[in-house]
């Protein structure tokens, strides 16, 4: 039994079969409460009567009918003896009725027999009415008080019904958000969270048989998805190495060549491919994976990479509190920064730094004035080796790769990395870190 109930199937069933019982019970409490409250008539018991006092007035001789009548009606039943023209005018509506009454006619309407003359919704002058037929010629009616629309069947019926479909609606709720919804986004919110790196299973594996299985092979999946990433990482990692040596001997050959003009060009494509491999291993490096957030003075580091690259001869400049604590990766996030500058003093002359404070969270602009970047293009140079050559510059001045690891590390900081253009030209890089704890002094 403790198997059945973990296992939402067998949640399902218990709430149904707690519903049944609950209605069973609270429902005959129900009914007994409204018959106490209110005068509910036995309209099937009524037809009965009726139909039974018909049959014997039938079998009466004429001046015996009366007699059979008035022993009728000495309790609560009003009969009296209608021609069959009676019910010329007789209809199944009336704009007296309660809708109440229409309502539990429709839903609940009566089974058992004899079915009354004309069936059960019979109004003759707005006023409903029971009739059984007598002979060709009479019928025997009974006229219903119109505010007596609670039937004793309907009554029965319907006070389980509504106590069920309430408790369905209660436990449902209930069962939908703690045995579904929450598990699911739980779930959720680890995958927005969960990176490729090898660490601890990411996927809260508690609940249900199937929220547990879920998460199980999330936690799977992502172990294969890292393994074969980490794989891949490796191969390309020693191909890159395994390259270093013969580039390091086609050097020492260029060297030697006599005619300048082709020395030079071969040092050229040799120096550009060294780049292009220290660019590829920094990029599969992913140290930021790795990295344990840290409180630090954001601030400094960004002030850091700004004197940095001033040193250097460029125009780069820090704009901003001059410290601002926030928890954050310090490598990756310098790193991150770097080659936005980078790609800024490469196509532009002059690079600021904006650290700004917004919605508890840090946010960092990186603004050149070069050429910007093509709207159409902006969610593309956040992929590996692409470049936009005919607007940041020629084939020479990178491998496509500084973007993507920025893309990466914000990513990793659950931030947001978007682009805009400068006025009157240039480029906007707007790094969004939320949900930072940060302390500003100017």
């Amino acid at each position: 039994m403790p198997r059945l109930i973990s296992t939402i199937h067998g949640q399902i069933t218990a709430v149904i079969f707690a519903c049944l019982v609950i209605a069973f019970v609270i429902g005959s409490t129900l009914e007994s409460w409204v018959r106490d409250e209110y005068s509910a008539p036995d309209l099937e018991g009524m037809s009965a009567r009726v139909s039974a006092i018909a049959l014997v007035l039938a079998k009466a001789e004429p001046h015996e009918r009366d007699i059979v009548l008035m022993a009728a009606n000495r309790g609560e039943l009003s009969l009296i003896q209608r021609p069959i023209s009676y019910f010329d005018n007789v209809s199944t509506t009336s704009p007296d009725e309660p809708f109440i009454q229409v309502v539990i006619d429709r839903l609940l309407p009566p089974e058992d027999r004899p079915i009354p003359y004309g069936g059960w919704r019979t109004f003759v002058d707005g006023k409903r009415v029971l009739a059984a037929k007598v002979d060709e010629e009479t019928l025997l009616v009974m006229e219903l008080q119109p505010e007596r629309f609670l039937r004793t069947d309907a009554l029965r019926f319907g006070s389980n019904y509504l106590v069920a479909t309430v408790t369905l609606i209660i436990l449902f709720s209930v069962f939908s958000v703690w045995a579904i919804t929450s598990p699911l986004r739980r779930i959720a919110s680890s995958a927005m969270k969960a990176d490729i790196s090898l660490g601890p299973a990411p996927f809260e594996e508690r609940g249900s048989v199937e929220i547990v299985a879920l998460a199980r092979a999330l936690n799977g999946m992502q172990t294969r998805i890292s393994s074969m990433v980490e794989a891949r990482t490796r191969m390309l990692r020693g191909i890159s190495h395994d390259l270093r040596t013969p580039l390091t001997r086609l050097r020492l050959r260029a060297d030697r060549v006599s005619e300048e003009e082709v020395r030079d060009a071969l040092l050229a494509d040799i120096e550009r491919i060294d780049q292009l491999l220290k660019e590829s291993l920094g990029y599969l490096r992913d140290n930021h994976q790795y990295e344990e957030t840290q409180r630090v003075d954001l601030a400094s580091v960004l002030q850091t990479v700004c004197d940095e690259f001033a040193d250097m001869g460029h125009d780069v400049r820090y704009l901003g509190p001059s410290r601002a604590v926030a928890s954050v990766r310090p490598s990756a996030i310098t790193r991150a920064i770097t080659n936005l500058c980078e790609n800024g003093v490469k196509f532009g002359t002059k690079v600021e730094v904006h650290l700004l404070m917004e919605n508890a969270g840090a946010v960092i602009e990186i603004l050149d004035d070069g050429p910007g970047i093509p709207e159409t293009h902006r969610a593309r140079v956040l992929e590996p080796f692409f470049k936009v050559d005919s607007a940041r510059g020629g084939s020479d001045k990178g491998f496509g790769l500084g973007l993507s690891i920025v893309s990466e590390i914000v990513q990793a900081h659950h931030g947001t990395l978007e682009f805009s253009d400068r006025q009157p030209e240039g480029l906007v890089v707007r790094l969004e870190l939320p949900g930072q704890s940060m302390h500003q002094k100017l």
